[in-house]
């Protein structure tokens, strides 16, 4: 026992810090000195902002050979010409940095056109005032060219990962999304559990979501009864008007439409930006993709064909034996509560946890579903719908959802567009 404790005593905790111009190799001629005295590495983390690298490294070694790996360190750093600095962290200090490794984890998550200062130090003080401490800052999006207007479909994001448990969750959420409004960008603030690494199933409105119209609305102009449907619509999608009545009312005017006008409604669809983007990257990560309407399965079935959607629910027109609609539906409505329903309904079916699942959209006949799913997420939604949800898109298009998923933009092949695997 009495050798077991001069064993430990000899132990050294060091941490090193190294910051300068990158260089290839550089960590590697690094590490070598560390593997040459069997040093143990504890803790190690690197990060490169515009070719200036800032690697620390924790590391636990006897203390007889400690001076040894300083000075070959002082000595290879000299030679790279980087700065090197060490400080001895003692058991006390490490024991209590370790006992916070069992702490709570969340990932905040901010979006928009461009980030400014403003935004992070706003981000960054909720985070404080909840005493939640951030471990560390990664950029998810591709770098930002200095004219804008070069490429005014510019995205910028950012991922915190932050620990501890906050005083108020609640009131955490509400303060991020308050100021996502004021500051005029997105936030997403989501625990970092198993679930958030492995969701599988993400479901979609359609009707200004994956497209930027309401279809009802375009076959009441084609139906000459734009005004009055448009009204209806608007009422229902802020919660003002029960969605089957409304559903109801706007269906029957449609009367007499010649259904050929679908065809041709849907060949002009305006697509939302990002979602043929959005799609391959799914697709390709294996994700299964649902359309939950309150809109019509003939635009829904468009879209699967087209972007390989893998469900489609919504609802069916009658049509009369003259090729005109009848100004009735066939089957059961597919309002807010069916959306629920079918959100869960598509989770056993694929066999996954409704933590698993993510739900996008953007009226008040979304909420039930958004508010199901493992995460909700209101897309370019209307203002209660907004106030509600506890994550939100305003800022770009639909493609947005990738990040909060936590996917970066480090491309495989430029010329292939694709993606790499979520930034976890």
């Amino acid at each position: 026992m009495k050798k077991q404790k001069a064993n430990e005593s000899e132990l050294e905790v060091i941490l090193i810090n190294i910051t300068g111009e990158d260089r290839k190799g550089l960590t590697a001629e690094l590490m070598e000195i560390l593997a040459k005295y069997d040093a143990d590495v504890l803790d190690i983390g690197q990060a490169d902002i515009h070719h200036n690298l800032s690697l620390g490294i924790l590391v636990k070694t006897d203390s007889a050979q400690s001076g040894n790996i300083i000075k070959e360190l002082l000595f290879k750093t000299n030679d790279l010409k980087v700065k090197v600095s060490f400080s001895v962290v003692s058991r006390d200090e490490y024991e209590n940095w370790v006992s916070r490794q069992g702490k709570n984890r969340y990932i905040v998550t901010i979006l928009g056109r461009k980030i400014t200062s403003k935004q992070i130090a706003a981000t960054a003080k909720v985070i404080s005032e909840q005493g939640l401490n951030i471990d560390s800052i990664t950029r998810l999006t591709g770098r930002i060219p200095l004219d804008e207007s070069q490429q005014p479909q510019t995205k910028a994001c950012i991922e915190f990962s932050v620990r501890g448990t906050p005083e108020s969750l609640p009131d955490m959420q509400a303060a991020l999304m308050s100021l996502s409004r004021k500051l005029n960008y997105d936030i997403s603030l989501q625990e970092d559990t198993i679930y958030r690494r492995s969701r599988r199933l993400i479901c979609f409105d359609m009707d200004s979501t994956l497209i930027k119209t309401e279809v009802i609305d375009e076959l009441a102009d084609r139906a000459g009864v734009g005004e009055e449907v448009r009204a209806i619509t608007e009422a229902a999608m802020r919660g003002e008007i029960d969605f089957k009545e409304s559903f109801t009312r706007r269906v029957a005017l449609l009367k007499g439409l010649d259904v050929s006008v679908m065809k041709e409604i849907a060949e002009n669809l305006p697509i939302t930006e990002g979602l043929e983007w959005m799609m391959k990257v799914l697709k390709r990560s294996g994700y299964k993709t649902a359309i939950l309407s309150g809109g019509f399965t003939y635009f829904g079935n468009y879209l699967k064909q087209k972007y390989n959607f893998d469900y489609v629910y919504a609802n069916e027109l009658e049509v009369g034996p003259d090729g005109k609609l009848t100004g009735r539906y066939v089957g059961d409505i597919v309002d807010g509560q069916r959306k629920k329903e079918l959100l869960r309904l598509l989770a056993q079916v694929e066999n996954i946890d409704i933590a698993q699942t993510i739900a996008v959209g953007d009226g008040a006949n979304d909420l039930p579903m958004l508010s199901e799913a493992g995460l909700g997420i209101a897309f370019h939604a209307k203002p209660k719908v907004k106030k509600e949800a506890a994550q939100s898109i305003s800022t770009i298009g639909i493609d947005g959802v990738l990040y909060f998923l936590g996917f970066k933009d480090s491309y495989i092949t430029p010329a292939e567009n694709q993606l790499q695997e979520p930034g976890f």
